[in-house]
């Protein structure tokens, strides 16, 4: 069969070139590009394939639907909002994502963002590197805070986790709880999440349900001078109403990786506020990560072409 990757998946060509040559030997033709988001260039490069292979790159129904042979989309991420699952599954084609790939490099980030604000590193980092000192810029400890984890998946476990390591009382929510929570988890509604909370980090997926989970109501249940982790999705955040949050004061400070635009708009109104940590969608992207991701992906590959899906999405 015909597998095309349709974007890089940050591994050395070292790599690329064995899992490659795996699938080659295997008998299947694959060929692989660099990534382009033009409608008309993906339907091209899809063809007659019978599976692709992305990361976070848009997959639309309009392309989906005009790739007749197309059998299996292997997604080299946790998340699959950007692919139109409705499409994929009218036509009958499976899908599978690399859950677990960047459980710890999402959670590290969580906590380095955690720590980053709480002792104001970006505003320390900026007075000395003017020969400034600390003045008004004391900082506090992670241990003691109350963390509440917003979706306690995987990351959201391991986030939970590392922040008991740190000392911190930790609660949880998610839609489920499966009823095996390590026991310095305290699970409890979203109400109570928010209100209790010194620091909320978010580790849910999008859905329709968690679009702007994080709205004006929300975010008003928050201490006030809580901080706010988004790790997760842009969407589950109204930025509106983050943003008003940060000037009036109700949150001290907000950790964001990732935005309704990515990368984020030029005029993006978070970048004006000294009290944020903005990254560009880099949590799940570390060296080991994006091994591990790739070890998946082409493990789900084979499994799929055997007859023994893993990861189903759909």
């Amino acid at each position: 069969m015909k597998i095309v990757l349709l974007e890089s998946l940050g591994i050395s060509p070292d790599i690329m070139h064995k899992y490659a040559s795996d699938i080659m030997n295997a008998g299947h033709t694959f060929v692989q590009y660099e990534r382009d988001t033009d409608t008309k260039t993906l339907i091209d490069r899809i063809g007659d394939a019978e599976a692709v292979i992305i990361a976070n790159m848009p997959l639309k129904g309009e392309v989906i639907r005009e790739c007749k042979n197309l059998r299996f989309i292997d997604v080299a991420f946790t998340g699959v909002d950007h692919v139109d699952l409705e499409t994929a599954r009218q036509m009958g084609i499976k899908v599978s994502n690399a859950s677990g790939y960047s459980t710890e490099a999402v959670a590290e980030l969580a906590l380095c963002m955690m720590i980053s604000l709480l002792r104001n590193v970006r505003q320390t980092d900026t007075r000395c590197r003017n020969h400034g000192t600390k003045d008004g810029l004391i900082g506090s400890e992670l241990k003691g805070k109350t963390v509440g984890i917003i979706g306690t998946g995987l990351i959201g476990m391991r986030t939970a986790e590392l922040c008991h390591a740190f000392g911190c009382n930790i609660l949880g929510n998610r839609r489920h709880t499966k009823g095996n929570e390590p026991e310095y988890i305290k699970m409890v509604s979203l109400e109570e999440l928010l209100r209790q909370a010194d620091i909320v980090s978010l580790h849910c997926p999008l859905t329709p349900e968690t679009r702007h989970l994080m709205n004006k109501d929300r975010i008003g249940m928050m201490k006030r001078g809580a901080i706010l982790i988004n790790t997760a999705r842009g969407p589950v955040t109204d930025m509106q109403a983050l943003e008003d949050a940060l000037r009036n004061g109700q949150l001290s400070a907000a950790g964001i990786d990732v935005f309704d635009s990515e990368p984020p708009l030029a005029d993006c109104p978070l970048a004006d506020y000294e009290n944020t940590v903005l990254t560009p969608h880099i949590a799940f992207a570390t060296k080991e990560s994006m091994i591990a991701r790739a070890g998946i992906v082409f493990d789900n590959l084979k499994a799929w072409t055997e007859g023994k899906q893993k990861n189903i999405i759909l």
